[in-house]
């Protein structure tokens, strides 16, 4: 291969990935996104008209994953790849994505929507977005992975950056229950920790997109015929309403935007690897706070950009060195 023949492939792949990082800002902004349009449907009948309060964001939980199954249902058909769920259920791999998928889904999405409704979209999105500090350490633990002195300091920074989010509420009477959903908001942390130690290996061997639309399915018939039932038939009068009122179909919207900060993040990691993928995704955080600040008056408190800022800094420590963000010449 020639000189010129190699820099021409050189520039082909610099701009592949630098397409990546685009598309990995995206994954992160449609997930802050996701979550403060999210808290503010939590706002509206029929989520308030109940007598309990964990029944209608689980509620909300179990919509948002079914309408993202269908979403991304449809990407699959629209691409060919429909048959590819029937031969993909029967192998291994595809039964350790299910498993995952309930830690993640019923656990990590119930937390997360949870946590929005009692504290916040903003504050629960600077919580969860430790999950891969948190995903490192169980890495540690049950897949033996050696921790780093740089992975250790940004550990250290995503607990730190946690603790100065959760110390002081919003002020206002807004969220009564403000340090239950920062309870709720870790453990969804938590789950979404224990989920991506446990898809790695599905991952790998199955096609992203049809993965993908397997753990929201799983995570949507969990809701259905195991959490709800839970509540009785509060829970399902209130997910009958959703559709008598604009709620329901909002949510159908806002599974589009979860869809696709799903789609956006795993093809972010293939464009441009899974490091910079996930440091670019944990902007999520940032990208709450200004989505809600410009679309739900979020009040911006000091602890909070604090909080985010160090998280963010910790998380991206713990999945790489910083310089490989915008390194693009050394992928």
């Amino acid at each position: 291969m020639d000189q010129n023949t190699q820099l021409l492939l050189q520039g082909k792949d610099l701009t592949y990935a630098k397409k990546g990082i685009g598309i990995g800002l995206l994954a992160g902004a449609t997930w802050g996104l996701d979550g403060v349009l999210m808290g503010m449907v939590l706002g509206l009948a029929p989520f308030t008209n109940n007598m309990s309060i964990f029944a209608a964001p689980l509620v909300g939980a179990c919509l948002h994953d079914g309408f993202s199954t269908l979403w991304l249902f449809i990407h699959n058909v629209i691409n060919g790849k429909w048959r590819d769920y029937a031969r993909t259920l029967k192998t291994r791999p595809a039964k350790m994505i299910i498993l995952a998928a309930i830690l993640g889904g019923p656990i990590g999405m119930s937390g997360n929507l949870l946590g929005i409704y009692f504290a916040g979209a903003s504050y629960t999105a600077a919580i969860t977005a430790a999950y891969p500090a948190i995903g490192a350490i169980l890495g540690s633990i049950f897949l033996k992975e050696k921790i780093s002195r740089r992975v250790w300091g940004g550990i250290i920074l995503a607990i730190i950056g946690s603790f100065i989010v959760g110390m002081v509420p919003p002020e206002g009477s807004a969220y009564p229950h403000f340090y239950l959903g920062i309870g709720l908001a870790a453990v969804a942390a938590v789950g979404w920790a224990i989920e991506g130690v446990m898809s790695t290996y599905g991952m790998d061997l199955v096609d992203s997109d049809i993965a993908i639309g397997i753990r929201e399915a799983t995570s949507f018939l969990v809701y259905i015929f195991a959490i709800l039932p839970l509540f009785g038939g509060v829970a399902y009068q209130i997910l009958s309403d959703s559709f008598t009122t604009p709620s329901g179909w909002y949510i159908a919207l806002i599974g589009l935007v979860g869809a696709t900060s799903i789609l956006s993040w795993y093809r972010a990691m293939n464009m441009t690897g899974v490091g910079r993928a996930m440091g670019l995704n944990v902007t999520f955080a940032l990208w709450s706070v200004f989505f809600g600040w410009l679309l739900n008056n979020l009040q911006v408190t000091p602890n909070l950009i604090i909080g985010v800022v160090i998280i963010s800094l910790g998380t991206i420590f713990t999945i790489g060195n910083p310089k490989d963000l915008v390194n693009l010449r050394s992928r």
